[in-house]
């Protein structure tokens, strides 16, 4: 190419970039984030359709929750943030008023009382203080002096105790960890002075013995010990542990082959299609396909605190760290749990295991993301 043709396409290349960009910013789409999203996405059903004996309609089921999950994406980006600062304090009410309501009416599976039902569909109320409760802290918080009080700091650890402490009644400590998570960080975000950090450890390290004794449930306390010693029930609490640790090693580097997985195949493994699908994926893909996995999310994760770095304001910024971090903590108590090295506490590997509720939740979070990144440029306030 001649360098006439070049400086010929330069001015078109850069008006298509720039209609890109403003297409971008009219529609609250951010690009890069929704590419990484969809091929996650994607890949997630490829991996699906293995982990669940090849069923079509576990693919139909999924393709349906993902096509209201990019909508609901969608729609979310389109609100004003400001808006949600707003509304802050009534998705909050709204939030513990229906976990109260499941504890009252809501509907029992596996002796875990977590849904609610309206007019035929069932959803999970905990899946909506995962957005609630970041919105309302950073809300919170964003309206005050940084680094916060300690009266800030104790309403709220308040705000953050009601709701969790709802959702483990229910029982439901894997997603009682995400919510906690998910106000804390906006707490550390905020500014949070080290020495608080070092008083909560502490405290939080005394607490083990009452919450062993009084506030776990003995299924719980055996998953615990059976993070130390799976081998001491193995056809009992200990045998998904060795069941997935066998199809994560005999993957190898390169796999065995999309759909040639013999632990899931051969229903050795339980819950391969929800919980435990990354060992299927492991056993399939290898290692090779395990780092592939963890490098886009890492993208992800980096595209969120860029969004969070660059926000307006301090409620933009600690919303969009407070999600982006929660992802993380989605990706990193998975993974761990399958590699038996933290407890299984049934968390979902975000957009690659098989599920309703969270899809929505975690793609309506990643909705905000987008609208935060969007947000029309404004005066800045010299305090914020």
């Amino acid at each position: 190419m001649s360098s006439q043709d070049f400086l010929r396409r330069m001015p078109k290349t850069g008006y298509e970039f720039s209609r890109s960009y403003r297409i971008a910013q009219r529609f609250h789409i951010d690009f890069v984030l929704l590419f990484l999203l969809l091929g996650i996405a994607t890949f997630g059903m490829i991996v699906l359709y293995s982990a669940s004996s090849s069923s079509i309609l576990a693919l139909q089921k999924q393709g349906s929750f993902f096509a209201i999950a990019f909508c609901a994406m969608f729609v979310i980006a389109q609100v004003p943030v400001d808006f949600m600062r707003r509304a802050a304090p009534w998705m909050y009410a709204l939030g513990v008023v229906l976990l109260l309501l499941v504890l009252v009416v809501g509907i029992g599976a596996k002796g875990a009382q977590r849904w609610l039902g309206v007019g035929g569909i069932r959803f999970q109320p905990s899946e909506i203080m995962k957005l609630a409760m970041p919105i309302t802290i950073a809300a919170f918080l964003s309206r005050q002096y940084l680094p916060p009080r300690l009266l800030h700091i104790v309403i709220t650890l308040a705000l953050i105790a009601v709701p969790t402490a709802l959702i483990i009644k229910q029982p439901d400590l894997g997603t009682a960890i995400l919510v906690l998570v998910s106000g804390m960080v906006v707490l550390f975000y905020a500014g949070l002075q080290w020495w608080y950090i070092g008083a909560a450890v502490a405290i939080g390290g005394a607490s083990l013995w009452p919450i062993w004794h009084y506030m776990m449930h003995d299924y719980q306390q055996k998953r615990v010990l059976m993070l130390f010693d799976p081998e001491s029930d193995p056809l009992g609490a200990g045998w998904n542990i060795i069941q997935s640790k066998t199809a994560i090693g005999s993957g190898g580097i390169y796999g065995k082959g999309w759909l040639e997985g013999t632990q899931s195949r051969l229903d050795f493994l339980p819950e391969g299609h929800t919980d435990f699908i990354i060992a299927v994926m492991s056993e399939e893909f290898g290692l090779i396909g395990v780092i592939l996995l963890i490098l886009a999310y890492i993208l992800v994760i980096a595209r969120g605190m860029y969004i969070a770095i660059n926000a307006q304001d301090n409620f933009g910024r600690l919303l969009a760290a407070s999600i982006s971090t929660t992802f993380f903590v989605y990706v990193f108590v998975n993974m761990g749990m399958v590699a038996g090295m933290l407890p299984v506490v049934g968390v979902p590997l975000p957009f690659i295991s098989q599920g309703g509720t969270a899809i929505v939740a975690l793609m309506s979070g990643f909705g905000i993301l987008m609208a935060i990144a969007t947000e029309p440029k404004r005066v800045m306030n010299p305090q914020k």
